[in-house]
């Protein structure tokens, strides 16, 4: 028998998915500018890019790394953003290993809408992920629980790139 999972998710997030966003042109340039419109959990800001724990994580741990200009397509990045975007990767991973000790990590880009990509402008998602994902919550009621709130992930992770 296949069962469809549910996720218990923040409150906040079901009105996300269903349309309910701030009304902005685009919440990541907001971030940017440290506009008050939407919500920034800023871990690291180098000269091009930008490390921001995800508010609505697929795990604990789920950052994004994004340009500071607004960009849709890695094909408009110059060599210089390229370089700050991989150092920012590494780094990322580094950090994630020793504070979260994942079994390995997603890594990625959505570009379009058709791929899942729920904001016009260019970000990576890096998700640790787990060999134990599935816990009793999942097998019994066939839900999700996240266990860190988004908060303390970016408290967390922006102490540990202070210590890099």
């Amino acid at each position: 028998m296949i069962r469809k999972i549910e996720n218990l998710i923040i409150p906040e997030k079901y009105d996300y998915v269903r349309g309910k966003k701030p009304k902005v042109e685009c919440i990541l340039c907001e971030y940017t500018k440290g506009s008050n419109k939407v919500s920034r959990l800023e871990i690291k800001r180098g000269k091009y890019m930008i490390i921001g724990a995800n508010l609505y994580p697929y795990n604990p741990g789920h950052i994004l790394i994004f340009p500071i200009k607004h960009i849709n397509d890695v094909r408009e990045l110059d060599s210089d953003e390229w370089a700050e975007l991989i150092n920012f990767q590494n780094d990322s991973l580094e950090v994630l290993e020793r504070l979260y000790s994942p079994s390995g990590f997603n890594i990625g880009f959505n570009i379009g809408t058709a791929s899942g990509a729920s904001i016009v402008h260019l970000h990576l998602h890096i998700v640790p992920r787990y060999k134990s994902e599935t816990g009793f919550m999942d097998i019994i009621s066939g839900t999700r629980t996240y266990v860190e709130d988004p908060i303390k992930t970016m408290e967390r992770l922006k102490k540990a790139f202070s210590e890099l």
